[in-house]
């Protein structure tokens, strides 16, 4: 599949059917949440204030013992709808990836069309607002987290970048077939968070169970693969996503005929807190 020519996973809402079993994949364990794309219905969407003809899925949000520094949202705004309000707590930071529809994005006087692949990174009290001035629905994922100043060290830019125009970068060693697309530079230490896209090709894989400080979440846009998260091997595909807190052993493989590709979230670039613990950015 050519790059011009990706798909990105968009949640359909409705119910399932009465005559539906009600088991499926969905498990929170100690260590990690697996959240399939079945759970995504009508009825866990969420309103939210100063937004309109907007609802969302709230996927991910700081839990004490869990996961801390971040929420993750499946927004689907409706033609006309949006925000001139979006983000509710000043020294929030966001990232957004569009999967359907388009959205427009302003923030510092700019103003971007965000379309499938789309991604913007909105600094903390940037003043942004989106809305959709489309004929069609739009979808995309809404990652928040609190800042964390570091004395000397400035606030990002706003970036604006697009999945199809970017080459992956190769993991070493791995024939192309483990690579990440970089919304930003990795080693600019402005950045508190990195919002990436993880591609594995048929016959890739994560060789090792990754043990690290580095909080997850993991959202499928394409394909499908088996996830070791702990002590667990989970099976997952477009739609589903994976929220794994720190230092939970991880691993994976592709398990289909094409690309398995995830929408990633990690924190970075900071030290630990020994003092205010979760308070993050206050």
């Amino acid at each position: 599949m050519s790059s011009d020519n990706r798909s990105y996973h968009a949640i359909p809402g409705g119910l399932p059917g009465q005559t539906e079993l009600m088991t499926g994949r969905a498990v929170f364990t100690e260590a990690y949440a697996v959240i399939p794309k079945g759970v995504m219905t009508d009825i866990v969407a969420s309103l939210f204030p100063f937004w309109e003809k907007t609802r969302g899925w709230i996927i991910a949000r700081p839990l004490s013992g869990f996961a801390e520094t971040f929420s993750h949202y499946v927004m689907e705004v409706s033609p006309g709808g949006g925000s001139t309000k979006p983000e509710p707590e000043a020294g929030a930071e966001g990232a957004l990836f569009v999967v359907s529809g388009a959205v427009t994005v302003t923030v510092g006087g700019m103003e971007k069309v965000l379309e499938p692949g789309g991604f913007a990174y909105l600094p903390p009290s940037s003043g942004w607002t989106l809305k959709n001035d489309g004929a069609e629905p739009a979808q995309f994922h809404w990652i928040r987290k609190m800042y964390e100043k570091v004395e000397g060290i400035e606030a990002p830019d706003p970036v604006f970048a697009r999945d199809q125009d970017i080459a992956p970068a190769a993991m070493p060693d791995t024939e192309g077939r483990w690579a990440t697309t970089r919304f930003v530079e990795p080693s600019d230490l402005r950045h508190d968070m990195h919002i990436t896209v993880v591609t594995f090709l048929p016959g890739g894989t994560i060789p090792f169970e990754e043990t690290h400080v580095m909080e997850h979440g993991l959202y499928v846009l394409e394909g499908k693969g088996v996830y070791k998260l702990n002590r667990d091997w989970v099976e997952v595909e477009a739609g589903d996503y994976m929220w794994l807190r720190a230092f939970c052993p991880q691993s994976c493989y592709a398990a289909g005929p094409g690309p398995f590709r995830y929408l990633l979230y990690k924190d970075m670039h900071r030290h630990p807190r020994l003092t205010g613990v979760g308070a993050f950015g206050r």
